[in-house]
């Protein structure tokens, strides 16, 4: 049985770990292993969790059953918007999808944020299996972007977003 906490900086190799296996098995398909692992050096290394980790008025938390860190999930509230929280990640170990870890994952997440009153996040539109997750937990397609996660990465995203109710 996995349980959320608040993540550690014990916890960041595992996470990029996580993160690294999450993406081949979702991305080698529409990116190609090479692009994947390009990514993943970038966004998802020791020292890039570890900014994350440290951010102001974020949320960094893991699902962990006392011997492995069997998903994650980092939102943030949004820099130009007083109102939104980001969803930045959620990722679930790959063959433990399915049993409820993201959705618990996700409540947590989504708890920790007060002043907002949405929460935004970004999602390849072909990764039917997020976006189907995201629709069922209450998001809404609001736009697209060019490059999701960073300036000119070239990979284009969904915008979803949900209204937070407290």
């Amino acid at each position: 049985m996995f349980f959320v906490r608040t993540a550690s900086e014990g916890d960041l190799k595992a996470v990029s770990a996580l993160l690294g296996r999450s993406w081949h098995a979702t991305y080698d398909t529409l990116y190609g292993a090479d692009k994947v692992d390009e990514i993943t050096a970038a966004w998802h290394s020791v020292e890039a969790l570890k900014t994350r980790l440290k951010r102001p008025d974020s949320e960094f938390v893991v699902a962990d059953d006392g011997k492995v860190i069997g998903g994650m999930a980092y939102a943030a509230m949004a820099e130009d918007e007083v109102d939104v929280a980001v969803l930045h990640m959620i990722y679930v170990e790959p063959g433990l999808t399915g049993q409820g870890i993201g959705r618990d994952l996700f409540a947590e997440v989504e708890t920790c944020f007060p002043s907002a009153k949405r929460m935004r996040l970004e999602v390849e539109p072909k990764n039917e299996r997020a976006v189907a997750f995201y629709t069922g937990l209450g998001f809404a397609e609001v736009g697209w972007t060019k490059n999701c996660g960073t300036q000119n990465s070239g990979i284009p995203a969904l915008i979803l977003e949900k209204t937070l109710s407290f």
